[in-house]
């Protein structure tokens, strides 16, 4: 990592970036550990692994451009300043949530910040999204996330072909996990995801990397760019979940697992923070889950009757 980490960064800015992917973390087991138990409605697809992602990205962003993510969108919920407990209430059904208990784990919608589970379909929207920005004449660019199974969809090709020939402000950015659900990318892809978007000339960065920070610098670099030229970008990021697709559809061989989960995100920055930091952050996230789901769990159902309106009298 270069010297940003020693001379230029702050050190509230190193705990602040390990209290969020370590907010991530803890947040994405409860709520795998909530839905073994019954507790949530419908199905969830946790982040753990790829918390720097969300984090570096977000962080170089600003909070009024707008953010569109997919099925796998908790943590950049998380990371756009979403409220922890309103998701917890989402996520359980309850009128509090973010869409009042009826969105649920994949939809999404939080001030600028969209999701949705249908994977190729969120590219266009977002693209309108920045047509809109555009025209609208704002400094306001769109971020939005892609992962490797979506390459699979015309759509999102289409969405390449507009954004790059109408000059949209929009960053695409490929979270590659190297696996579509169950299928390893390399079965399902031919070539690579950068010569995708250097077809279209779509100026393109790829990196490998864990360490929020670094993601962080580039996503710096890119996100000024297509703000500044008003023109669209990509970020390929070539990282890993540590966790299954959903729930416990997981066909991988364990050893890979456990030889990728040397680079966790949550290790390689927290070497940066000393052992008393790490504590507290820890102690502080655990409470502010713990009371999220605890006041989400008392808080009232949504009342069917006043959503429905007279289709229910008659």
């Amino acid at each position: 990592m270069t010297g940003v980490a020693n001379t230029e960064c702050e050190r509230g800015l190193l705990i602040q970036f390990f209290r969020q992917m370590l907010r991530i973390r803890l947040l994405e087991e409860r709520v795998l550990a909530e839905f073994s138990r019954g507790r949530l409605f419908g199905t969830t697809h946790a982040y753990i692994g790829q918390e720097a992602n969300a984090i570096g990205i977000l962080s170089a962003a600003r909070r009024t451009d707008v953010v569109f993510s997919n099925h796998r969108c908790h943590g950049h919920y998380l990371a756009h300043a979403g409220d922890l407990r309103r998701l917890a209430a989402e996520l359980m059904g309850k009128a509090t949530g973010v869409c009042g208990g009826k969105g649920g784990s994949q939809h999404l919608c939080w001030n600028d910040f969209y999701s949705n589970g249908i994977q190729g379909g969120i590219v266009p929207c977002a693209a309108g999204m920045s047509l809109a920005e555009k025209l609208k004449r704002t400094d306001r660019i769109v971020v939005v996330f892609l992962g490797d199974g979506t390459f699979g969809e015309g759509i999102v090709y289409e969405t390449f072909n507009i954004a790059a020939l109408w000059e949209l402000p929009i960053l695409f950015v490929v979270e590659n996990n190297f696996y579509a659900q169950t299928t390893p990318v390399a079965l399902a892809l031919a070539g690579g995801f950068a010569a995708r978007f250097h077809g279209f000339g779509i100026q393109t960065v790829e990196i490998e990397s864990t360490d929020v920070l670094e993601i962080y610098e580039t996503a710096i670099r890119i996100l000024e760019m297509v703000r500044e030229r008003s023109v669209p970008g990509a970020l390929i990021i070539n990282t890993y979940r540590f966790c299954a697709h959903s729930k416990g559809d997981d066909i991988r061989d364990p050893q890979e697992v456990e030889h990728k989960q040397q680079s966790d995100p949550l290790k390689v920055h927290g070497r940066r923070l000393t052992d008393s930091e790490r504590e507290t952050v820890r102690m502080e996230a655990t409470a502010e889950i713990e009371d999220a789901f605890r006041v989400a769990d008392s808080d009232p159902w949504p009342d069917p009757k006043a959503d429905l309106g007279v289709a229910l009298d008659r």
